[in-house]
């Protein structure tokens, strides 16, 4: 089942301000940018970039995702390796909230979302 609108509302809430803390300076945005997407039961953060071949197209990586499961009332926490596919991240690979998922995410102790 699909987030219901509020709670998509709840949800971009929260991602904007986790972006307006850990967006890069002004003067950094044009190189470096971050942005997110909500799914039917998950979200993810990007990094944006202008590709390295052609500065006019912007390059859109995913860096981090969480997917909630409503039967338990928990968010899975994944990371992208570098075989590009979706790993638990194992060292706190569930959390109760988003706001805890953002907080493992700018914590990033073990280098696996910005390496």
């Amino acid at each position: 089942m699909s987030f219901s609108d509020s709670q998509i509302e709840n949800i971009e809430a929260t991602l904007d301000a986790y972006l307006r803390k850990e967006r890069p300076p002004a003067n950094v945005l044009s190189q470096l940018d971050y942005a997110y997407t909500i799914s039917d039961k998950s979200v993810e953060l990007h990094e944006v970039r202008p590709r390295w071949d052609d500065a006019s197209q912007k390059m859109i990586r995913p860096f981090a995702k969480a997917a909630y499961f409503k039967s338990r009332d928990i968010w899975r926490v994944y990371w992208l390796r570098a075989d590009l596919k979706w790993h638990a991240y194992e060292p706190t690979p569930v959390v109760a909230t988003l706001e805890k998922f953002l907080a493992l995410v700018s914590e990033d102790k073990h280098e696996c979302f910005h390496g």
